[in-house]
């Protein structure tokens, strides 16, 4: 637990110190595998005009830079506050062996954060959400999955 509580730490230090740095948000996010930080990334939002450049997520595309490769098998990600959705499914995609965060999304949305929203349309059926979607289907529609189960030298993942 004091190894847990280390990089909990050394993660909300982060994100604090990222606001007076102008760069983003109040979020910080680390990748560890064997008690070394291979992925660091605070909240570039704001300055990058990237809507996907969350901490989290700068966190993990480092980390799989660093490990070259596309899971965190046997990785622990830590992360200032609890992962917004988008976070979290990119989290869960890359396999790690567990997530820990400090501050939980109600906290979050005390500071203007609120994700309460998309974590409500997320689960509502395609016909109630709030922005406007259709599933349409040419006759071609499942042809790029029909080319994946035929592609012999496909990696799974």
């Amino acid at each position: 637990m004091q190894e847990h509580e280390e990089f909990i730490k050394e993660a909300v230090k982060m994100a604090a110190d990222n606001v007076n740095t102008g760069i983003g948000g109040p979020f910080g996010a680390l990748v560890v595998k064997d008690g070394k930080i291979i992925g660091r990334g605070v909240n570039r939002v704001t300055s990058s005009n990237d809507p996907t450049a969350h901490a989290e997520v700068v966190a993990i595309r480092d980390a799989c830079k660093n490990l070259d490769s596309y899971q965190l098998t046997d990785c622990i990600i830590y992360a200032s506050c609890e992962p917004c959705p988008m976070c979290l499914g990119a989290i869960y995609w890359t396999r790690p062996k567990m997530l820990i965060f400090a501050a939980e999304n109600t906290d979050a949305a005390k500071a203007g954060f609120d994700d309460s929203y998309i974590y409500r349309e997320v689960s509502l059926p395609v016909d109630e959400r709030s922005l406007p979607t259709i599933n349409m289907k040419p006759d071609s529609f499942f042809s790029p999955f029909q080319r994946w189960m035929d592609f012999e030298t496909r990696k799974i993942y």
